[in-house]
């Protein structure tokens, strides 16, 4: 039995399919809150809902008691955790939010796989906790100790919470720093998702800064298959780990850190550019100021990755923007 945080939500739809599609059982826990279309969140529900092994939750994991209640039912044996308040820019106008929701809900999250003792605990990081790091490509080798946003800020204690209990209680734990995710299903606050909405209505799309902001743009198929790889891979101490030359990646702890990305750096203005092509229409566009949450540039290192399971990403951009575009016109027949 698997339990699936954020069930409802983009990644966690598509991880729940792919389980369900492998045999697995799952438990999808989410709150469906209104951060964004709550009828996106139900649509992508129903789905689950109609496959055989799932079970839905629409639990709060900032409550406690609700939490618990899930895994004595559940009883899982490990736990893909993907529920977040998501979004950098809304971090700032709603901190409190993601305190609720990143910081005392994974806590509970973690308490449940103490309770059940777990196997193997997989939650979503993300790019942003590299924050002003400059060096690229991006290594989780490297130490990420100045987050630009507290939604950044909030997965970086994700990450040192995990490894706390890992060290205490032998949980494995696995964090997956996730890279600007796309792709049929995915969340309108995304600038895929926005931008195909504001060129379809013949409205402008506001580009930050000078557009050349560049970003390791991964489809969600491709994360989704990293994940069912590190899936029945838990996360072991490493024997060469010290704390004179401490690794942020790996422990002496079953703790590990892998960036899930395409491995390729993109410009903003060249994704616009791929989707105008798909959907046959010109954007309008509008520059408007960069914020100081946004980094210049994102790309992921996946050599890790890659080593520890074999997969690397096969979907090219403009492979992937179709099938969006193609799914976002059949979904709101257009």
């Amino acid at each position: 039995m698997i339990v699936v945080t954020g069930a409802s939500g983009f990644v966690g739809f598509h991880t729940c399919l792919r389980l369900l599609k492998d045999g697995y059982r799952v438990h999808g826990i989410d709150s469906q809150t209104e951060y964004y279309d709550v009828t996106l969140k139900q649509a992508r529900t129903q789905i689950l809902q109609a496959e055989k092994g799932f079970v839905f939750h629409r639990v709060d994991l900032a409550d406690a008691e609700a939490t618990r209640s899930v895994f004595k039912a559940a009883a899982p044996s490990r736990v893909i955790h993907l529920a977040a308040q998501a979004g950098v820019r809304h971090s700032i106008a709603n901190p409190h939010s993601y305190a609720q929701s990143n910081l005392l809900g994974f806590l509970n999250v973690l308490e449940g796989c103490r309770a059940h003792k777990v196997s193997h605990l997989l939650y979503a990081s993300s790019s942003s906790v590299y924050g002003l790091n400059t060096k690229l490509p991006f290594s989780v080798h490297e130490a990420t100790d100045h987050p630009v946003s507290f939604y950044a800020a909030t997965k970086k204690a994700n990450e040192m919470m995990a490894h706390s209990y890992s060290h205490l209680y032998g949980i494995p734990t696995t964090g997956l720093r996730l890279f600007t995710v796309y792709g049929p299903w995915g969340r309108p606050d995304m600038a895929l998702f926005s931008f195909t909405k504001a060129i379809l209505a013949g409205q402008p799309i506001e580009i930050y800064g000078d557009g050349h902001m560049r970003r390791d743009f991964t489809y969600v198929d491709d994360v989704i298959e990293a994940v069912a790889r590190l899936l029945d891979r838990p996360a072991s101490p490493d024997p060469g780990w010290t704390g004179a030359k401490p690794d942020p990646a790996t422990s002496s702890a079953p703790y590990r850190l892998y960036n899930i990305g395409n491995r390729s750096t993109i410009e903003v203005l060249r994704l616009i550019e791929v989707l105008e092509a798909a959907l046959g229409k010109k954007a309008k566009r509008s520059f408007v100021a960069a914020n100081a949450c946004e980094v210049a540039a994102a790309v992921a290192d996946t050599v890790d990755l890659e080593r520890e399971t074999g997969f690397v990403p096969t979907t090219p951009l403009e492979t992937g923007v179709s099938r969006f575009v193609e799914w976002y016109r059949d979904y709101y027949k257009i």
